[in-house]
């Protein structure tokens, strides 16, 4: 592993992952100054996250401590900043805990890269979306609270798609596993909104068609930013509007 994989995650996923929610929260309950410190504190205590799990997994090799300390240490000032301006969102913090425990378990098993982990991750990743959306001036709580559920949604399928795709390619399970689970979605997308159906059918047709194709990881990331974006274009113009 390099110096730099140590301190910065390298997966394209992730980044999508972090900024997702952020942006969907933002778009959707308006902009406001807090949202400013709290992108940051988020992006810092993932990159705490990841280098923690790191070091738990090497059994907490001295090279590894380094990020884990600079990163904690950075989340200080930012997070008491957000807490400056808003002091009602640290009562988010206790929602993140048991997804944040799953994870840094996970890793001291060295198995950072179970599904089990991920769903973690993905799901606390997902609720972004909420704590950006109560940063800002909006007050429809059933929209951000359904957008929540799209984001968690979209990303869980992600997650069971790509390591069909990849590390779980020669195990046919995981493949039934994820068009089960995009058709699951599709249908729960019907309480939601006509039009996240027709974007779930899309995502069904992409997974049968990519487990036929067999993509290269790099073109599996590619098609995932722009399904990305159109997940939440959608969802922003079609959920609780």
């Amino acid at each position: 592993m390099s110096r730099g994989a140590t301190w910065v995650p390298n997966q394209h996923g992730a980044w999508a992952m972090l900024a997702t929610p952020l942006l969907v929260g933002v778009l959707a309950g308006g902009a406001s100054w807090t949202q400013l410190p709290l992108a940051l504190v988020w992006f810092c205590g993932y990159f705490a996250f990841f280098a923690a799990g790191l070091w738990l997994k090497s059994r907490r090799k001295p090279r590894f401590r380094a990020p884990v300390v600079v990163y904690s240490a950075a989340c200080v000032p930012l997070a008491a900043v957000v807490l400056a301006l808003q002091p009602s969102l640290l009562r988010w913090a206790p929602a993140f805990a048991p997804f944040l425990v799953v994870g840094l378990v996970e890793a001291v098993r060295r198995r950072d890269r179970s599904l089990l982990s991920g769903a973690a991750t993905t799901l606390a990743a997902s609720l972004m979306t909420v704590v950006a959306y109560d940063a800002g001036p909006g007050e429809d709580w059933t929209r951000a609270w359904l957008l929540t559920a799209v984001v968690a949604g979209y990303h869980l399928g992600v997650l069971v798609h790509v390591k069909a795709l990849i590390r779980e390619r020669r195990n046919p399970a995981y493949a039934r596993a994820a068009v089960a689970l995009h058709v699951l979605l599709t249908l729960l997308a019907a309480l939601v909104s006509w039009p996240l159906v027709l974007v779930g059918v899309v995502l069904v047709a992409r997974t049968v068609l990519a487990q036929r194709l067999a993509p290269s990881p790099k073109r599996v990331g590619i098609a995932e930013l722009v399904v990305n974006v159109l997940v939440v274009v959608v969802a922003l113009g079609s959920v609780g509007t």
